[in-house]
């Protein structure tokens, strides 16, 4: 009458996996690719060159987003006097978990090596109500390698009128340079994640976050064209250890992605944004 299976047993749920790896390397006056690995979900492509002596990378998620229990594993390498920017196709989904569900687990490693400049510019991170998000990016540079790093988080699509009321959030940023640790920003939000935003300390209501990072010589010389270019958002910028760090909040992801591009174009000599940020 009955097959094998119990009715009681829980719906084991398909989960995704996604691997990439991408070194670069310089070879004359270009950076060109030297290593390429994709596996499951994660794909990268490599559009027409800009900008002369850059090699742009855009990584894609076939997923079509991520959900509790998904893992997903990225490492980057730019090899001695190269120059790289990274960039995503879209902006990255995190979908609602279920209660039962392992957090979806985001691993990022970036390595830069001596003389060479990386660029991280993904798009946004739109958060979903009762999501369930582990994410590191940790980046690891040679002693005189340069970086530009920006991570931005959505909390709740604000077009449906959606907040993220609750969640789990574990979201580490960390920073090296020639061994040494620079940077170490680690946000912890867990069950009712509206109302911490909605705190003077934490959000103070804003739905959208935006992190910053410039690691350079010049990152000094930079705070005042970066600190103009936020002076209409609700935004701050500080510069220690040759290391510029701001922070930018919003009501809304269209405002916060014009003021991180106002300060993108200060930071990057007015070189233009990744293609996939016009799209």
């Amino acid at each position: 009458m009955y097959d094998g299976g119990s009715l009681s047993e829980s719906v084991l749920l398909q989960r995704a996996v996604g691997e990439l790896r991408v070194v670069v390397k310089r070879s004359g006056p270009e950076t060109v690719l030297d290593a390429l690995r994709q596996a499951g979900c994660l794909k990268a492509r490599f559009p027409r060159r800009i900008v002369p002596g850059w090699m742009d990378v855009v990584t894609l998620n076939t997923g079509g987003g991520v959900a509790g229990g998904d893992r997903l594993d990225l490492a980057i390498g730019v090899g001695t006097e190269a120059r790289a920017t990274i960039a995503a196709q879209a902006a990255e989904r995190f979908y609602r978990a279920l209660a039962a569900d392992a957090p979806s687990r985001v691993r990022t490693r970036l390595t830069v090596g001596a003389g060479a400049t990386l660029e991280w510019l993904p798009q946004e991170t739109i958060l979903f109500d009762r999501c369930a998000l582990d994410r590191r990016l940790e980046v690891d540079l040679a002693a005189n390698a340069r970086f530009l790093g920006v991570e931005t988080v959505v909390f709740g699509r604000a077009a449906m009128g959606e907040r993220v009321r609750q969640g789990r959030l574990r979201d580490l940023i960390r920073v090296r340079r020639g061994g040494e640790l620079l940077l170490h920003d680690a946000i912890r939000l867990d069950g009712e994640i509206d109302a911490a935003m909605q705190r003077p300390a934490v959000g103070g209501g804003a739905g959208v976050v935006a992190t910053m990072i410039y690691v350079a010589p010049d990152a000094g010389e930079k705070l005042d064209g970066v600190r103009a270019a936020l002076a209409a958002a609700e935004a701050g910028a500080s510069v220690w250890n040759g290391m510029l760090i701001a922070r930018i909040l919003g009501a809304e992801s269209a405002s916060v992605r014009r003021t991180v591009i106002a300060a993108l174009e200060v930071l990057r000599e007015s070189r233009p944004v990744p293609r996939v940020w016009l799209c």
